[in-house]
């Protein structure tokens, strides 16, 4: 017998998204209880949320990093550029693994006195010939796919440092505010980086509101400033109000 969470799975998979008013009319129950199974669905990994409803599990995790670097390169460039704005000449600044990360490096080029602490081979080179106060490289695992330094040699040597700002990327965001990524061993560098850094900024195109990912990397709620390329839904933005997480879109304000 076909249970109602498989009628629902069945029309995520088949529509690409659903919406709770319309199910709980369809099944003649509650709203409160299909979020219940929709929060069910999701922790199976079945779906993803989306405000007022759920999506159809889409990832980008397959996709290796040379071809990422080219997901939106245009939108990744502007919002570099604006995370470079709100770092000042002298700071100090930690970056973790992302190929929007290693745009806001290349958008610091331009600073003067930086002292940069990564995890990020690659943004390692980008600044390899950039006069700074210093650059550290942490310690560590290297993963070969990426140039990403892993592990908990990582997260215990960024421990010994206390930055102005930390700037991080990630794989996916939820309407709830949930900072998401694919790989346990880089949440725990990027935890690290935001728990040893003064102002937090993450920065993050907004095609990652249309994948999901299974592991938390901490809420915006936690964070001084979210750069991204487009307005975020309603609910995001109100979440990002109420907490005092300042909202940074490099798009006109009339783009959705």
């Amino acid at each position: 017998m076909t249970t109602r969470l498989d009628e629902i799975l069945d029309q995520i998979n088949k529509n690409g998204t659903v919406e709770v008013l319309d199910l709980a009319q369809q099944f003649d129950v509650t709203e409160q209880t299909v979020r219940r199974d929709l929060a069910t669905l999701c922790q199976r990994g079945l779906a993803t949320r989306m405000h007022g409803g759920a999506r159809r599990l889409t990832t980008n995790v397959s996709q290796n990093y040379d071809a990422r670097r080219m997901n939106n390169i245009g939108a990744k460039s502007e919002i570099a550029a604006a995370a470079a704005a709100l770092i000042p000449n002298g700071a100090s600044v930690m970056l973790n693994i992302g190929t929007t990360t290693e745009q806001v490096a290349s958008s610091l080029t331009k600073h003067k006195n930086l002292s940069v602490i990564t995890n990020n081979t690659n943004i390692l080179q980008i600044f390899r010939e950039t006069k700074l106060n210093t650059l550290v490289q942490v310690g560590g695992t290297v993963r070969q796919s990426d140039g990403a330094i892993i592990g908990e040699e990582a997260v215990e040597h960024i421990a010994r440092y206390k930055a102005d700002f930390a700037v991080i990327g990630a794989s996916a965001i939820d309407d709830d505010g949930d900072v998401l990524d694919f790989d346990a061993r880089e949440v725990a560098v990027a935890r690290a980086i935001l728990k040893n850094a003064r102002t937090k900024i993450l920065v993050i195109d907004s095609a990652k509101f249309e994948v999901g990912a299974p592991v938390r990397i901490t809420s915006i709620t936690d964070l001084d400033f979210v750069v991204t390329n487009a307005r975020p839904s309603n609910a995001f933005h109100k979440l990002a109000v109420a907490s005092g997480t300042q909202l940074v879109v490099t798009s006109s304000p009339d783009d959705k």
